[in-house]
C-alpha cells in the first residue's frame, strides 16, 4: 500500500503487530501512513512481532481499530520464563511484558526443569478452543532471581550466544601468533613512530592507536585499527561465527564478545610494546583538523604506551602531574607523548567545533555505571560524562571513519554504509510543540535551522532537572541508524558519507569495510554483489539492535536488584515517559526508571493522552504531563520481570 493511500474500513492490512503489556497492540509497517490499534480482544493469538493481516473496523473510542484475521507467520516459537509446576500440570510465566500470557506446560515436557527455575519454552501448538498456548521445556537456565540465571536470561531472550563452539575455538587456537617478515614486507613499517592507545581503565581490547608524526614541520596522525581480517578469513567456522553474532554485546558485569578472547584480547589487542598488525589511515592535517592528505594501507605499529581515559584527562587538565607519572613524563618519550596529547586535544576540540556548525548534533549523555561487589551485587551507581579525553578518540575515529566511506563512496564502489535518515516531520512537529511548555523552542524550515537549534537545545537543557527526559525525546524524534549498501548521509553527524571502520574486533561490518577497501586498494577485479551485501547489512543491523536491547535490560536487571533494597523509600523523579497504561518516571538520585499504573493513581479515574504526553482525571481534569516533577514511594520491584512499580504521593 502506498502511504498516500488513505486507510478505510474494512481495508485488509498486513505488518508486524507490537503488543503492549496491556495486552493490547498496534499493526506497524513502514508502507501504512499510520499504525493501527488492536484491542487485546482481537489479537487473536497473534504474539509480539508476528507477521500478521488485520482487518480495519470502527474503533471504540477512536476512528478506526484492527482486528487480527491471519498470523502469516510467528517471529519466534521459542522464549525465556520462568516455571510454576502444580501436582498436575504446570504453566510458563514469560519474563517479556510484550507476551502477557501464559503457556501451559505438560507434567511430561518439563525436561527435569524444576518450580521456580527459569527456562526456554518452545510453542508446540495453540489450539483453536484454547485460551492459553501449549509448550515444552527446551532449556533449563537455572534458578529464577539468582544473578548468572538472570543474565542468561538476557541473553536467550535475544538469541544471542554466550559460549564459542569447540570447532570455533580450535580454529582460533590455530592461528599463528608469529609475525613473519615477509608479513611485515607487505606493509608500511610504522614501529618507529610514536604511538599510544586510550581506551576505559577495564578495557581488554584494544582496537585502536593513534600515531603523531611531525616530518618538516607538517603533522601526521595515524589512525591505526587492530587488522582483524587479516586474521579472520571468509568461509571459515570463525567467521562464521562472527558474522552470526555480528557485534560483542557489553552487559553490566561482562562483555560476550563477537570474537574469541586469544584474538579479541590478544592477537588482535593493540598491546603497548607489542608488534601489531593494522590496518590505518593516516592523514596530514593542518592545525584546524583539516585534511591536507590522506592513506590509507595495512600497517604494523608498535605502541609505546597504553592510557586509560582517566590519565589521558589527567595530562590535558594537568597543571602539575601526581609524582608516580613525573618520572616518565620528564623523559624524552613521555614528554613527546604528553605533547602529542595536547596536540591531539587541541586539534579535536576545533574539529568538534567544525562539525557542530556543519549541522552535526551533540548528544553529552550521561552513562549509567554501577559500582559491583565481589558477587556482582551493584552497591552503588554513578555516572560518566564524556570528558576531552573521550572527544579527542572520538573525533580521530570519525575522521577516519568518514574519509574511509569517502574514499570508497567516491569511486562508486560497494561499501558497508552507516545510514541515518532525516527526522520525521510530524515527530520534529510533536517535539517542537511539547518543549515549549518548558520554555525551550526550535526552529524547524530547514535543515540547517533544525540541527542548529537543536544543538542549541541540548545545551540548554545541561544541568536541568528536564535533561535526561528532553535528551530522550530529541533521540525518539531521530530515525534509527542502520548499515545498508545505499548511501543516504549520516543525518545526527551531518556527514554525507559514513562507514564503520575502526572497531572490527567488536563489530563485524568494520570487518567487511576492512576487506572491501583493501580489495579497492588493491585493485582486485571481482567486485562484491550488492544484493549479498545487502542481505549482510540486514542481518547485521538486526544483531545490533538484539545487542543494543540486551544491554538494555541488563541495566535494568541491575537497577531492579539495587532498587529492591530501597522498597517503601521515598523517592523525587520526572516523569519521563506516558503509555496506555501508565506513566513511567526516573528518580532524580539514581536514573532508575519505574512504572505508576493508571489503575493505581489515587483520588480519580485517569486515562492517558499519549499524543499531547499526559494522563488525565476523568472527573477533575488533573493533568500529570511529560516533563513533571514528583515524588514516588518504590511499593515493589520484580527482579525477574525487571520492572521497579512506583506510587505517586503527595508531599
Amino acid at each position: 500500500m502506498n502511504k498516500e493511500n488513505k486507510i478505510k474500513i474494512g481495508d485488509v492490512l498486513e505488518g508486524r503487530i507490537s503488543v503492549n503489556a496491556s495486552g493490547s497492540a498496534y499493526l506497524t509497517d513502514p508502507n501504512l501512513p499510520k499504525d493501527i490499534y488492536i484491542h487485546k480482544s482481537n489479537t487473536n493469538k497473534a504474539l509480539h512481532l508476528d507477521k500478521v493481516k488485520i482487518r480495519t473496523k470502527e474503533g471504540v473510542g477512536r476512528a478506526m481499530e484492527g482486528e487480527v484475521i491471519e498470523i502469516v507467520e510467528r517471529f519466534r516459537t521459542e522464549f525465556v520464563g520462568t516455571l510454576q509446576i502444580s501436582p498436575k500440570f504446570a504453566f510458563f510465566i514469560p519474563d517479556s511484558n510484550k507476551l502477557p500470557i501464559d503457556f501451559f506446560i505438560p507434567l511430561n515436557s518439563l525436561n527435569k526443569a524444576q518450580n521456580g527455575q527459569k527456562v526456554v519454552v518452545r510453542l508446540t501448538e495453540w489450539k483453536d478452543d484454547a485460551k492459553n498456548p501449549n509448550g515444552e521445556v527446551i532449556r533449563v537456565l537455572g534458578d529464577a532471581g539468582e544473578h548468572e540465571t538472570e543474565i542468561h536470561s538476557i541473553l536467550e531472550e535475544y538469541g544471542l550466544p554466550y559460549d564459542f563452539e569447540e570447532d570455533v575455538l580450535a580454529e582460533a587456537r590455530a592461528i599463528p601468533i608469529e609475525i613473519t617478515q615477509a608479513e611485515i614486507d607487505k606493509r608500511r613499517d610504522m614501529r618507529n613512530v610514536l604511538t599510544f592507545t586510550i581506551d576505559p581503565a577495564d578495557a581488554k581490547d584494544f582496537d585502536d592507536a593513534l600515531s603523531v608524526e611531525w616530518v618538516d614541520g607538517e603533522l601526521f596522525v595515524g589512525i591505526h585499527i587492530a587488522d582483524v581480517s587479516h586474521y579472520l578469513r571468509p568461509d571459515t567456522e570463525l567467521d562464521k561465527e562472527a558474522f552470526a553474532r555480528g557485534t560483542s554485546v557489553y552487559l553490566v558485569d561482562r562483555c560476550v564478545p563477537m570474537l574469541p578472547e586469544n584474538l579479541s584480547n590478544g592477537l588482535c589487542s593493540l598491546r603497548p610494546n607489542e608488534d601489531k598488525l593494522c590496518f590505518s589511515a593516516v592523514f596530514k592535517l593542518d592545525q584546524n583538523g583539516h585534511v591536507l592528505e590522506e592513506w590509507f594501507g595495512r600497517t604494523v605499529i608498535n605502541s609505546n604506551r597504553r592510557f586509560t581515559y582517566e590519565e589521558a584527562q589527567m595530562l590535558i587538565e594537568a597543571k602539575k602531574l601526581p609524582e608516580e607519572y613525573e618520572e616518565y613524563f620528564q623523559t624524552e618519550e613521555g614528554h613527546a607523548l604528553w605533547k602529542s596529547i595536547l596536540t591531539l586535544n587541541r586539534i579535536a576540540q576545533k574539529m568538534r567545533k567544525g562539525r557542530s556548525k556543519k549541522g552535526s548534533i551533540s548528544f553529552d549523555k550521561q552513562e549509567v555505571k554501577f559500582k559491583l561487589d565481589e558477587n556482582n551485587k551493584p552497591v552503588g551507581i554513578h555516572f560518566k560524562v564524556a570528558k576531552d579525553s573521550n572527544k579527542l578518540i572520538e573525533e580521530f575515529m570519525l575522521l577516519a571513519n568518514r574519509h574511509v566511506a569517502q574514499y570508497i563512496n567516491k569511486r562508486e564502489l560497494p561499501n558497508v554504509n552507516r545510514a541515518h535518515d532525516k527526522p520525521n516531520d510530524d515527530k520534529l512537529n510533536n517535539l517542537k510543540e511539547f518543549i515549549s511548555q518548558f520554555g525551550y523552542e526550535i526552529r524547524i524550515d530547514t535543515p540547517e535551522e533544525t540541527t542548529r537549534t537543536l544543538n542549541q537545545l541540548l545545551l540548554d537543557v545541561r544541568g536541568t532537572a528536564e535533561e535526561d527526559m528532553i535528551n530522550n525525546l530529541v533521540v525518539r524524534t531521530m530515525q534509527k541508524a542502520n548499515y545498508t549498501t545505499k548511501n543516504i548521509g549520516h543525518y545526527g553527524l551531518g556527514f554525507k558519507d559514513y562507514s564503520h571502520f575502526t572497531s572490527p574486533i567488536r563489530r563485524y561490518p568494520d570487518v567487511i569495510t576492512h576487506r572491501l577497501l583493501g580489495l579497492y586498494l588493491e585493485n582486485k577485479p571481482t567486485l562484491p554483489k550488492i544484493e549479498k551485501l545487502e542481505a549482510r547489512c540486514l542481518h547485521l543491523s538486526e544483531r545490533e539492535k538484539k545487542a543494543q536491547k540486551a544491554e538494555r535490560d541488563s541495566i535494568k536487571f541491575m537497577q531492579c536488584v539495587y532498587m529492591s533494597e530501597n522498597v517503601g523509600k521515598v523517592f523525587k523523579g520526572i516523569v519521563s515517559s506516558v503509555t496506555e497504561y501508565g506513566i513511567f518516571v526516573e528518580i532524580l538520585e539514581n536514573k532508575c526508571e519505574g512504572l505508576i499504573k493508571l489503575s493505581e493513581i489515587q483520588g480519580d479515574t485517569y486515562q492517558a493522552d499519549t499524543l499531547n504526553h499526559c494522563v488525565k482525571g476523568y472527573n477533575t481534569g488533573h493533568k500529570i504531563r511529560l516533563g513533571d516533577m514528583v515524588h514516588v514511594i518504590v511499593s515493589s520491584v520484580d527482579i525477574e520481570k525487571k520492572n521497579i512499580n512506583l506510587s505517586l504521593i503527595n508531599l
